[in-house]
């Protein structure tokens, strides 16, 4: 039995470093920090994850993490999430919430950008990111 829930114990471990790892500047390659510097210059104190194989970087506000870009590994731009306030959520997102995550409240938002300039948004909940397309419609959960 000891052995079973040890073994438990190490997978959810090693699942959970699967999905995002902490970083040392060091660590992320230099591609990836330049092409950080290029896009935004203004971004300082930066914190490093690796997450399904990109790189994202984390910056300002109080939490160090306002801004969260993510790159490939050859450094290409994959989108940036800007924290906004809930209040700025489309107007049908709260109801939707609301009505298909019961009790749940909206702890964060951010405003996706990706590549390509299309918007969405992130809506945080207990249990994973909720996305939103740029009309306030339900496309997935994270």
């Amino acid at each position: 039995m000891k052995r079973k829930v040890l073994f438990a114990v190490i997978a959810l471990g090693t699942a959970i470093n699967l999905n995002a790892q902490d970083l040392k500047t060091k660590d992320v390659p230099q591609v990836v920090k330049t092409a950080l510097a290029n896009k935004y210059p203004e971004a300082k104190k930066v914190g490093w994850e690796k997450e399904k194989g990109n790189y994202e970087a984390n910056w300002g506000g109080k939490s160090g993490e306002d801004n969260s870009v993510v790159f490939t590994p050859a450094g290409q731009f994959v989108e940036i999430v800007k924290a906004i306030k809930i209040s700025e959520l489309p107007k049908s997102v709260a109801p939707y919430v609301a009505a298909n995550y019961k009790g749940a409240k909206i702890k964060e938002a951010g405003r996706v950008t990706d590549a390509a300039g299309k918007t969405l948004y992130e809506a945080e909940i207990k249990g994973g990111d909720l996305i939103f397309d740029e009309n306030g419609k339900f496309i997935k959960k994270d």
